[in-house]
């Protein structure tokens, strides 16, 4: 079977591993465990997600600023939430780059995309750095020596990359070969353009170094929104643990074999929390809360966004015709 036909498997693995799980560990009790939620807790988790949607918008909107792309923060809310119903989606959440997409209206696709890829690498390094300082922490109680140097590898090799990409005038003899080699004539001009903007009001390393903190403070209000849904369901095993546990299972969810992590991610956790004797009803109870504050309810209010500005579109489309 080809690797093509291979990949539109893919994302169904995750989904019948999220399945299995529901079958094996009863819906029923965690339906249960659902409804026996404890309302104060839970009203400190939705709390700590609305803070947490502001500070994820805030990270890159100062890089946006900082790249002279000017958008208000309200537009930039709404447009955060739309790419986060984009990565929903989408394996890895690949699909949140349809923020370059909007961010174009108020600058150019290039610094739009750079916009995206700063945010990412800044977000996935504070990722590791959290995964790696707190696998030290719980050396061998929560991850192996094996696959806590396995992670420290991968951040090193993403960070050399991520260095040498920085610098316009190091990128050019690998993007100069893609160009010659890969890139159709008919794109050619057209590619130029995005790479020259992409590198167009690039921010300082010095400026990026608060955005990345920022990122790391953006993560732990995430971790502790769940901590909040943890202790709702009657989890309690302490917030350092949820720390050491919750970046290791988001780097899974990473792993681009199925939408947003499903299934493999969920399967993490029961194993991680099980070494704290959480049983496996109640760890993915709380995946399942998880899911539905943090993804499908502001998905919700992404869709109406996108149909308004959709029929605005079309309105405005319609004025200049009749004109």
């Amino acid at each position: 079977m080809r690797w093509k036909q291979v990949r539109k498997f893919l994302p169904i693995i995750g989904i019948g591993i999220f399945i299995y799980l529901l079958i094996k560990l009863d819906v029923a009790k965690i339906l249960k465990e659902i409804e026996n939620v404890n309302l104060y807790y839970l009203a400190i988790a939705i709390i700590l997600v609305l803070i947490f949607f502001v500070t994820q918008t805030l990270k890159w909107f100062v890089i946006a600023r900082k790249q002279k792309i000017n958008i208000p923060f309200k537009e930039a809310f709404k447009i955060n939430l739309v790419a986060n119903f984009y990565g929903f989606i989408t394996p890895a959440k690949i699909g949140s780059i349809i923020r370059a997409d909007y961010l174009k209206d108020r600058g150019d696709t290039g610094r739009g995309l750079s916009n995206f890829v700063i945010d990412k690498i800044l977000d996935l390094s504070s990722l590791f750095i959290l995964a790696i300082g707190f696998g030290f922490i719980f050396y061998e109680k929560i991850i192996s020596s094996v696959y806590l140097y396995f992670i420290i590898a991968i951040f090193l090799l993403m960070i050399t990359i991520s260095f040498i990409f920085y610098k316009k005038d190091a990128s050019k003899p690998f993007l100069r070969f893609v160009h010659r080699i890969l890139i159709p004539k008919k794109m050619k001009e057209k590619s130029k353009e995005l790479f020259d903007s992409f590198y167009k009001e690039m921010p300082s390393l010095g400026f990026l170094f608060p955005v990345f903190l920022l990122n790391l403070v953006n993560w732990i209000i995430d971790y502790a929104g769940m901590y909040f849904m943890a202790l709702a369901l009657g989890i309690d095993i302490g917030f350092i643990p949820f720390l050491a546990i919750l970046p290791i299972t988001t780097l899974v969810a990473q792993i681009p074999i199925t939408i947003n992590g499903f299934g493999t991610r969920e399967a993490t956790m029961i194993y991680l929390f099980g070494l704290s004797n959480v049983p496996a009803v109640k760890v993915l109870s709380m995946s399942i809360l998880n899911i539905l504050i943090t993804s499908v309810i502001p998905s919700i209010f992404a869709i109406l966004f996108m149909f308004r500005r959709e029929r605005t579109k079309v309105h405005h489309s319609n004025r200049e015709d009749s004109i």
